[in-house]
């Protein structure tokens, strides 16, 4: 009698299987990257500026599309820049993806200390839009001026909004400006008044 052994699956049909399985899983990624940038409120665009380039708002969206897989060291970085362990940017078990939800928790496995630090650092949750007078921005000196025109700009070529005098802010695009000074959004938005940048309501 003569045994036949199974037909084992050929190296095309493995290579397919494999490449579906990273395919999907991108997507998972991909799914928590965007899920943990909304949370936060913040946009492509102002990833972009936290980054100072380095995560580009097209390329940050290919990963969240999981179009383009996420490499580790950037899977870190990310991380790092938007002060989460690096676990919270990878897909989560059903439990967990039932504890935090798009906007509504802290990231599940954030301590009681961590999510109190993140809440005290966001008073601008409710904040109303900050307009900026561009024309004083020539009268300010220093490095601050250099960013916030880098900054500002960008807005503008993003809006197309090139009326030159004034340019109102939304709540993201003050976090990621005060980001780029390593201060508080509160903060933030005392300096640009002491700057007298900001325009009262």
């Amino acid at each position: 009698m003569v045994m036949v052994n199974p037909p084992a699956l050929d190296e095309e049909e493995e290579d397919e299987q494999e490449e579906s399985a990273r395919a999907a899983y991108a997507r998972a990624v991909g799914s928590r990257l965007r899920a943990v940038r909304k949370q936060m409120r913040l946009s492509l665009q102002a990833v972009e500026a936290m980054s100072d380039q380095e995560f580009k708002a097209s390329v940050l969206g290919a990963y969240e599309r999981g179009e383009r897989a996420i490499s580790v060291p950037r899977l870190q970085r990310l991380a790092k820049l938007y002060d989460v362990p690096v676990d919270q940017l990878l897909p989560q078990d059903e439990d967990d993806a039932n504890r935090w939800g798009p906007g509504e928790r802290e990231p599940a496995g954030a301590t009681a200390d961590h999510a109190r630090a993140r809440r005290a650092l966001r008073p601008w949750d409710g904040q109303e839009k900050v307009t900026i007078d561009l024309t004083k921005l020539n009268s300010v000196s220093g490095p601050e001026r250099d960013l916030l025109r880098r900054f500002l700009s960008m807005i503008q070529v993003q809006r197309q909004d090139f009326n030159g005098r004034m340019i109102t802010i939304r709540a993201e695009d003050l976090r990621a400006i005060a980001c780029l000074f390593g201060v508080t959004p509160d903060a933030m938005s005392r300096r640009l008044d002491e700057l007298g940048l900001r325009v009262s309501s």
